[in-house]
């Protein structure tokens, strides 16, 4: 497992892309990596309405921070399409249900300082919410993160921690 941590977030995040379904919706997971270890992720539903649509065969790009003249930050996927265009899916943080977005930063930021993914999972995988919807999401978030576990992450048996407040 890498131990630095970085403060500050770079501009551009390589990204993977994992996309993944949660009974008969799409998800995708956008996963912006830090030296090939997850930083941050953005999590929705595969939508061409609301959500994001993308091809079938991208599963790589970056994600790119934008800071607005108001101090507001805006997140952007960019990637190469087929052809060899760039192509920018913009706001990715304006485009999904605000509670997963809320879940998500939250997730991020034990990323960000390093929290061994195997006690991210933990975490995730115990946290008890309401409805089916979001509980589904957390299914696809640990799925998404369990790729990145190195073998000797998953030797490891993260620590026994007491579930009640």
């Amino acid at each position: 497992m890498p131990s630095e941590i970085t403060e500050e977030r770079p501009v551009s995040l390589e990204c993977d892309v994992v996309k993944f379904q949660n009974k008969k919706e799409k998800w995708v997971a956008f996963v912006g990596l830090l030296n090939g270890y997850p930083y941050e992720i953005f999590t929705g539903v595969l939508d061409d309405e609301d959500g994001i649509a993308l091809p079938k065969t991208v599963t790589k790009g970056y994600i790119v921070k934008h800071i607005n003249e108001d101090g507001s930050k805006r997140y952007d996927f960019t990637f190469v399409n087929r052809r060899g265009y760039k192509t920018t899916v913009e706001g990715l943080s304006e485009r999904f249900n605000k509670e997963y977005w809320n879940y998500a930063k939250l997730i991020s930021g034990i990323l960000r300082y390093r929290m061994p993914l195997t006690h991210v999972i933990k975490l995730v995988s115990s946290l008890q919410l309401d409805g089916e919807d979001i509980n589904n999401w957390t299914n696809g978030v640990v799925r998404a993160l369990k790729k990145y576990i190195t073998p000797s992450e998953a030797t490891e048996e993260p620590e026994e921690t007491n579930d009640e407040p």
